[in-house]
């Protein structure tokens, strides 16, 4: 399928590996031009080197924490007009509620709930006068399934997900949408890191924390970034005008709800 954004402008937030990347290569393939960002230059020239091979787009890239408003600002000056804007940020760590005081919970929000908003503040108006914008938020399966080791997961990316419902009814006219990913065990540094957490605290061997973690997941694997990246990539689509203010879960059909 032609997914009709060649030549779309994109940016991709934390987009130097792992999902950010997956959804840059993926854009990438469907011919849109991309500005990436990530904390490490050298990563983000191997995201860039790997785009390159695949494609023949053009990229910029902007080195920076995306919680840094200088961050942002250069992401904007490199794409003043961008018709995609994909927001993703590395989760907080897992832990006990009692442990975390405001200076952690503010981390977590300036992480996964104010820097995607601010992003979104910064793209939104241009995008409404073009007639044309997708805006993907990479969030978490916490949103709708929280757990309380997560809950600095959960209470940031909730907030992002509630803002961004209001929101997308503010300027579906405009062919401008607003969706999020909600990823579960997908096979990314991340992954492997929770992976190692969970085998330390349980006395087990990597394979056996790996083992576990497949046993839990309904499809009986974890899932793979091409997968979400594709799924991105869809959502930003000529196609997919009609689709905004909603949820999608990447997690091999585990959620047992059905809202």
């Amino acid at each position: 399928m032609d997914l009709g954004i060649k030549d779309r402008r994109a940016i991709v937030c934390a987009s130097s590996k792992g999902l950010g990347r997956a959804c840059a290569l993926a854009l990438a393939r469907e011919g849109v031009h991309l500005t990436l960002n990530g904390r490490n230059a050298e990563a983000l020239e191997e995201a860039v080197a790997e785009i390159h091979a695949a494609s023949t787009v053009r990229v910029a890239t902007v080195v920076g924490d995306i919680t840094l408003e200088e961050t942002r600002q250069a992401l904007v000056a490199a794409c003043p007009e961008p018709d995609i804007l994909v927001n993703n940020n590395g989760g907080p760590l897992p832990g006990r509620f009692q442990d975390w005081n405001r200076d952690v919970w503010i981390a977590a929000l300036d992480a996964n709930m104010l820097a995607p908003i601010a992003m979104i503040r910064a793209v939104i108006d241009g995008m409404v006068e073009r007639r044309f914008g997708r805006i993907v938020n990479i969030t978490s399966a916490m949103v709708k399934a929280p757990l309380a080791p997560m809950g600095l997961s959960t209470g940031a990316r909730a907030g992002l997900t509630s803002l961004c419902k209001a929101l997308s009814r503010e300027v579906a006219y405009a062919n401008v949408t607003i969706n999020n990913l909600l990823p579960e065990r997908i096979d990314t540094d991340r992954q492997r890191f929770m992976a190692q957490l969970s085998a330390s605290l349980n006395g087990q061997s990597i394979d056996e924390a790996y083992e576990r973690i497949r046993a839990s997941i309904a499809a009986k694997r974890l899932g793979r970034p091409e997968e979400l990246g594709a799924a991105c990539a869809f959502l930003c689509s000529a196609h997919a005008g009609f689709i905004s203010g909603q949820n999608l879960q990447l997690d091999g059909g585990t959620y047992p709800g059905i809202i």
